[in-house]
């Protein structure tokens, strides 16, 4: 029998897991659930390696994160044969990709993440239920009475009725469920007066989804899938804003929206300790072998590896025929034929650089992902529902056209920090890249409050951003830090019998959680550091 926990947190991604630790260490019984067997999200269940600002090992994340971080980068150190010089870095990359300065396989996060929860499931502070997804909430007076998960595996219904509720769902679910005010797609420009909003709202038009695949070589193999059933549609599809068919090598630059060709070329010689990760200063997006390899087999004794494994997560297997949010199961089945495609194309008929065509070599790698069919357990989903929430954040607060590379929004309400560029992949309006300078941005306490629902926090992508601010606040170390501050207030709220609406509009409350914060190790401001 699982007790009636103090929080409900319905999603394991990595802001349901950062919620989780952070209610935790308050003390409070927490229940999470998770629609896949893995925990971790984005890092893992969407096998994404993490998008992070340039500053990242130096300041501008939470502690807790950074602990995550060190985990993993110990987690090589003591169990992968690495080369000494390789060993001795303070700040390895174990997988040597572009992206970022810390790419690294699945399940190795899966691994540091289930280590860091451990204390607390084993102390009965907190349960974790995989493979269980929320079906219905029941709500009375502004507050949320009542969610009914699913076990995935054997139907079984479990209500739960806590006091506080975690929305940590990758599109909002809880949003829809309880009937809580939120916005999904492009708000119009009338709305919030934002320079690249569409005149009309557009509900359906969201981001691109995309599922990401593993990828090793192996030169004199041949691997090749069978032909995927939707092949030769997606052999010929041709987006209108892109300069070729979409299974090609030549693609726009998100930044100029110019073609510019991408390079392809399987374990290349090149030593992966003199890669460099900064997109800053260089977006690391043409060479698509290296952009979010995984693990170099450079990095480690000669011989221990026979190939690098890279991640697929490029233009050529964006999804964005059909929205996600509202037809789920349609476009997660075409987003799965897309990249099934991308593959069978790469292995017969992708041009090389002799001349020849095919890489047969090329092997997905289900181990990697943990399924059957080598594809991600679950689609990059980069967009979400968003509460209308008390604090919104709009395109003039972060943007570096409007505000300039030192404009930095500060809010009297700051529970957090990201940096990223406004990133908008193609959508399913028919928008192509929207991809703006930003600057270093604040996270305001009032984006995570509902107007009008008094106990659901969210904690992750569906925060009171807009269609565009989303594109910046959507990554990695923000949805850490979004869930991290979601499982905190809520601890608070109960601790002193304040409400969220409370603590975020006397300054007197503010502070005093503030302080909570501080002493967690998260930073609320950033340095003088400039926009990119």
């Amino acid at each position: 029998m699982i007790p009636q926990p103090d929080i409900l947190i319905v999603g394991g991604g990595l802001g349901g897991v950062a919620a989780a630790l952070a209610a935790c260490r308050a003390g409070r019984r927490v229940v999470m659930t998770e629609e896949t067997d893995w925990i971790g999200g984005q890092l893992t269940a969407q096998a994404v390696p993490p998008d992070e600002h340039p500053w990242v090992e130096e300041f501008g994340t939470t502690a807790t994160y950074r602990a995550l971080r060190e985990g993993i980068r110990s987690y090589y150190r003591q169990w992968y044969p690495m080369r000494s010089e390789a060993l001795g870095l303070t700040y390895l990359n174990p997988g040597a990709g572009r992206v970022s300065k810390l790419c690294h396989e699945p399940r190795v996060a899966l691994a540091v993440l289930e280590g860091m929860l451990a204390p607390h499931r084993a102390s009965g502070l907190l349960t974790v239920l995989t493979e269980h997804r929320a079906v219905s909430a029941e709500a009375d007076n502004d507050v949320i009475t009542a969610v009914t998960v699913r076990d995935l595996r054997t139907g079984t219904l479990r209500t739960f009725a806590a006091p506080y509720v975690v929305d940590a769902t990758e599109t909002g679910e809880l949003l829809e469920l309880a009937a809580v005010e939120h916005a999904n797609g492009a708000e119009a420009q009338s709305e919030f007066g934002e320079p690249h909003a569409p005149a009309e709202a557009q509900p359906d038009n969201q981001q691109g989804i995309t599922v990401c695949f593993a990828l090793s070589h192996h030169e004199g193999e041949d691997h090749t899938v069978d032909r995927p059933e939707t092949y030769d549609f997606w052999r010929s599809y041709r987006p209108g804003f892109w300069p070729g068919p979409l299974l090609g090598f030549q693609a726009p630059d998100p930044r100029t929206l110019e073609p510019v060709p991408r390079t392809f070329v399987p374990n290349p010689d090149l030593d992966p300790l003199a890669v460099s990760a900064d997109q800053s200063a260089d977006a690391g997006d043409k060479e698509l072998w290296g952009f979010r390899r995984i693990l170099a087999r450079g990095m480690h004794r000669p011989g221990a590896f026979d190939s690098d494994i890279t991640l697929v997560n490029w233009p050529l297997n964006d999804y964005w025929l059909k929205p996600y949010i509202g037809q789920e199961a349609e476009a997660l089945r075409e987003a799965r034929q897309l990249s099934l495609s991308v593959l069978y194309w790469l292995q017969t008929e992708a041009p090389r650089a002799d001349g020849g065509t095919g890489f047969p070599g090329l092997r997905i790698r289900p181990d990697v992902t943990g399924t059957a069919d080598g594809l991600a357990k679950s689609a990059y989903v980069r967009e979400s529902r968003r509460i209308k929430a008390v604090t919104t954040v709009v395109e003039q607060d972060v943007a570096i056209d409007v505000v300039g590379p030192y404009g930095t929004k500060h809010y009297r309400d700051s529970v957090g920090v990201g940096g990223y560029r406004i990133d908008l992949h193609p959508s399913t309006g028919g928008d192509t890249y929207i991809d703006i300078g930003s600057v270093p941005f604040e996270i305001p306490l009032g984006a995570l409050v509902p107007r009008r629902v008094r106990n659901l926090l969210p904690a992750g992508k569906n925060i009171g951003t807009t269609h565009i601010t989303n594109g910046c606040y959507r990554l990695h170390p923000v949805e850490w830090n979004i869930g991290e501050v979601a499982g905190a207030l809520a601890a608070h709220c109960l601790a002193e019998g304040l409400e969220p609406q409370q603590v975020q509009a006397e300054d007197k409350h503010v502070e005093e959680f503030g302080r909570v914060l501080d002493r967690a190790g998260v930073q609320r401001h950033w340095p003088d550091v400039r926009g990119y």
